[in-house]
């Protein structure tokens, strides 16, 4: 582990990063990205495009070239190779659903310190029109940045778990069903079912039969905290839903997850997962902090607690795996 050499440059500069964050943020929003697509244009013509003001758009555009996402050559700006990869909604590999969930994460981590004093989770405002509206455009951002993210794992998780021979997969509060339609790709004699919630449906049916796999996949609705699973399946995959919920809770999901599941079956638990001290890896201990302001008693485990949880619920076999994910994210396996 390298340590981080803190004076008053690294100091200031973490404490100002957030402009970085919050210029790439009003990017994507802005759709700036999508609009400059493989062209080169003036500010004005983004600016135009964009509905926003010119002056204030050269500034922005002239920032993104600072940061190395557009290039200004005679006073044209053009995406970078990696802003056209990533930052257009025309690229296959569009991320940025994901970076609208994370700016609209922003005004519950600068209440932080809130959270720390009280122990509890940011408060929200009460519901109005506009709060509805923002509400909507945040759920989608969650659930489609979940399949931005998946996307990127779920080829390498796939390629790491072995499921020859595996006939039924669950894939428990599984979003969009990114991880189901990944495993069904990569093992044609498995059918999967995505368990979430009614108001996730549309995306996942959407994204089901984007990737050609309605015949296959199917969506149930449920809410795993206070019903029983459907039963009947020899694989359980749980993907970024334990670190919501409190540890007791996270024991119930997985006595559930033992119950859906016939004899021999495996689980799989992907998670940000710490180790013993807490203090690493980084992306998890931080993680710890998104939950405390945004959740009741979400939080990140380590890998004793969840092998325990896994053991209290009758699981043998207990496994880590060796994967580690784009943002530092494990795996592990038991059996029934």
């Amino acid at each position: 582990m390298t340590l981080q050499q803190w004076h008053p440059g690294t100091l200031l500069e973490t404490s100002g990063y957030f402009w970085k964050t919050g210029t790439l943020h009003a990017g994507v929003k802005l759709d700036v990205f999508t609009v400059i697509g493989e062209d080169k244009l003036s500010a004005e013509d983004v600016a135009a495009r964009a509905g926003a003001d010119v002056d204030a758009m050269t500034r922005l555009l002239d920032a993104l070239s600072a940061m190395a996402l557009t290039e200004k050559e005679s006073g044209l700006y053009a995406n970078t190779g990696a802003a056209a990869k990533y930052l257009s909604k025309n690229s296959p590999d569009y991320i940025g659903h994901m970076i609208m969930h994370h700016h609209y994460l922003v005004d519950y981590w600068r209440r932080l310190d809130e959270s720390v004093k009280t122990g509890r989770p940011v408060q929200e405002p009460e519901p109005g029109d506009d709060e509805t509206r923002k509400n909507d455009a945040e759920r989608e951002a969650f659930l489609m940045g979940m399949f931005n993210i998946a996307t990127l794992a779920a080829p390498q998780i796939a390629a790491a778990v072995d499921l020859e021979g595996r006939r039924r997969l669950l894939d428990m509060g599984g979003g969009p069903g990114t991880y189901a339609i990944h495993f069904c790709r990569k093992h044609p004699e498995l059918r999967a079912t995505v368990y979430d919630l009614p108001t996730t449906r549309p995306f996942a049916e959407k994204t089901i039969e984007r990737f050609g796999m309605t015949d296959r996949i199917g969506f149930e609705d449920g809410n795993y905290l206070d019903q029983e699973l459907p039963v009947g399946y020899d694989v359980v995959w749980m993907s970024h839903i334990l670190h919501g919920e409190g540890y007791d809770a996270c024991r119930e999901m997985i006595r559930k997850a033992w119950r859906a599941m016939e004899e021999g079956g495996i689980i799989i638990i992907h998670e940000f997962i710490l180790d013993e001290t807490r203090t690493q890896p980084l992306f998890p201990a931080l993680f710890s902090l998104n939950m405390l302001v945004g959740t009741e008693d979400g939080r990140s485990y380590t890998e004793h607690e969840i092998a325990g949880m896994l053991k209290d619920a009758g699981f043998r076999d207990i496994k880590r795996l060796s994967f580690t994910g784009p943002t530092q994210s494990g795996l592990m396996t038991a059996h029934k």
